[in-house]
C-alpha cells in the first residue's frame, strides 16, 4: 500500500533510485579526485584558485545528490526500474557507433567510413528500404564532398591510403 509521501510525489518514478545512487556516487568519485585534477596556486586569490569552483559545484552535486536521495519515498527498486535503465544505457550504443567512428576514420579514410557507417545506423534505426540506405548512401558522399572539397575541413586521410600508387594517394588524402 502505498503512503501518504508517495502518493504526493511529483514526477516520474521509474529510475528515480537508481538515478539518485549512481548521481551520488559518481559525484562522490569526482570530489575524491579533485586533488589529482587540480591544483591549488600560491600567490593567487582565493576564488580565482584553479581548484576553487570545481570544488564548489563538485560538493554542491553531492550535497543535492544526498539531499534527492533523502527524498526520495521509496526504497525498492522494481522491474520497471531496471527497464528505464535499459532504455539509458540504449543510448550508450550510439556513442559506441561514433567512437568506432572516430577511431576508423583515420585508418580506413573519411569516406569509406562514412559510406558504411551512415547506412548502416540508417539500417539501425529502422530504415531498411532499399530506397533510404541508397539515399543514405547518397547523403554520405554528399558529406564527404561538402566537408573535405568545399569546406576544406582537415581530415586526416586514412592510413590504408599510403599504399596507392603517388597522385592517386594525394588525390584520396585530399579529397576522399
Amino acid at each position: 500500500m502505498t503512503t501518504e509521501k508517495e502518493r504526493r510525489f511529483v514526477g516520474q518514478r521509474r529510475g528515480q533510485l537508481i538515478f539518485a545512487l549512481a548521481f551520488l556516487l559518481v559525484s562522490v568519485i569526482l570530489l575524491s579526485l579533485i586533488g589529482e585534477q587540480t591544483r591549488w596556486v600560491n600567490k593567487t586569490k582565493f576564488f580565482a584558485q584553479p581548484r576553487f569552483w570545481p570544488a564548489v559545484s563538485l560538493g554542491l552535486m553531492v550535497l543535492f545528490g544526498a539531499l534527492h536521495l533523502r527524498r526520495l519515498p521509496w526504497w525498492k527498486n522494481t522491474r520497471y526500474d531496471w527497464w528505464e535503465v535499459r532504455k539509458w544505457a540504449a543510448v550508450l550504443e550510439y556513442a559506441g557507433w561514433f567512437m568506432a567512428y572516430v577511431i576508423l576514420v583515420p585508418v580506413i579514410g573519411y569516406l569509406p567510413v562514412t559510406l558504411v557507417f551512415v547506412p548502416a545506423l540508417s539500417w539501425r534505426m529502422g530504415y531498411r528500404s532499399r530506397q533510404m540506405l541508397w539515399i543514405s548512401a547518397v547523403f554520405a558522399v554528399l558529406v564527404v564532398i561538402l566537408f573535405k572539397g568545399l569546406l576544406s575541413v582537415k581530415i586526416p586521410g586514412g592510413m590504408i591510403y599510403e599504399y596507392l600508387p603517388g597522385a592517386l594517394r594525394s588525390f584520396f588524402i585530399l579529397y576522399l
